[in-house]
């Protein structure tokens, strides 16, 4: 008799295993990467099987689409708003990915009870909202590397297509013009043109905006796991978690505001930091205007964005943990 034989109706229906949960049979430890590696594709499966990869294809659609509709524009303006409008997009099903998602795993397990088979193994509360929150980082980041694949196609072969274009042009005129061959000015003129599409084209620095874009999503999807530990709705996860994207985009500027008025200490430089560690600061993954224009991204503020977000994904995850292990289920 094999071990699936003594799984539960709701085991099987869940995919969760004896072997990867620890049955009563076997000694209980308080930390087990097993289980979270467990839970951790549970909820990767569980939200593709919600069907949430179908907003990869409205991406796909737009993305094709907005390659042809900046034709009456220059080769550097088409490749720039071509690089925006796909950032943009890719930013906005990140953060859908990371707060519909997210506010929608502990209802969902609730509904379907899975939550208490879960628990009842026994399994850490810690560890099952560890799993929850590295499921769906794993869901993001494959969903991140489709929309950064397709991306940099598309960008790529309309740079081509660009440059193409450009050099027959240049090419015609000089057949119709065969002296502009000893102009010197015409010659630059025509490798500058060339080496402004290339400079607005695909370039190492897309990938900078994109881990932004990432890290970001990651953030918010922490915050609203913390929010879903305390919530009575659905609803009220999704909401409060946009709130808190909102103000986090803004706190950069509440945070001068308070410590501009306290140079020396004081209330206002309290009311600083505590804001600082309530909401996080958005601002410091605004690069993709930065990455569109064509400036190059420091690695050490890569650095610090990555650091940043390693920082508060520890302190969200420890607050849901200690908001969800004193919660009556």
């Amino acid at each position: 008799m094999n071990d699936d034989d003594h799984e539960t109706p709701d085991q099987k229906r869940t995919g969760y295993s004896g072997a990867a949960l620890a049955t009563e049979s076997q000694p209980h430890s308080i930390f087990s990467p097993s289980r979270i590696w467990a839970l951790t594709m549970h909820t990767f499966t569980q939200m593709v099987r919600m069907r949430v990869f179908y907003f990869l294809l409205f991406f796909s659609a737009g993305i094709i689409l907005v390659a042809f509709m900046f034709l009456r524009f220059t080769p550097e303006q088409e490749l720039k708003l071509l690089k925006d409008v796909s950032l943009g997009a890719m930013s906005l099903f990140a953060g859908i990915f990371a707060i519909a998602g997210t506010a929608l795993l502990i209802p969902k397990d609730l509904e379907d009870r899975t939550l208490y088979t879960i628990l009842c193994k026994p399994v850490p509360r810690f560890e099952y909202l560890l799993g929850k929150l590295l499921g769906m980082l794993v869901l993001i980041f494959v969903s991140m590397l489709f929309m950064d694949a397709l991306f940099c196609t598309v960008v790529g072969v309309r740079q081509k297509i660009l440059e193409k274009e450009v050099a027959v042009a240049y090419d015609q005129e000089l057949a119709k013009y065969p002296e502009r061959e000893q102009n010197e000015s015409w010659k630059e003129q025509r490798e500058e043109a060339l080496s402004a599409i290339t400079e607005n084209g695909l370039r190492w620095d897309l990938q900078a905006a994109v881990w932004a874009i990432f890290l970001k999503a990651s953030v918010m999807t922490a915050v609203t796991l913390l929010v879903s530990t305390f919530a009575t709705t659905t609803l009220f996860t999704i909401i409060s978690s946009i709130a808190v994207f909102i103000i986090g985009h803004g706190q950069h500027l509440g945070r001068s505001y308070f410590l501009s008025g306290a140079p020396d200490g004081g209330l206002e430089r309290a009311l600083a930091g505590a804001l600082a560690v309530i909401f996080p600061d958005f601002h410091l993954y605004d690069i993709v205007d930065a990455v569109v224009s064509g400036e190059t991204i420091a690695t050490t503020l890569l650095l610090q964005m990555s650091g940043m977000t390693c920082l508060y994904l520890l302190i969200y995850t420890a607050a849901a943990s200690f908001v969800f292990s004193n919660k009556e289920l």
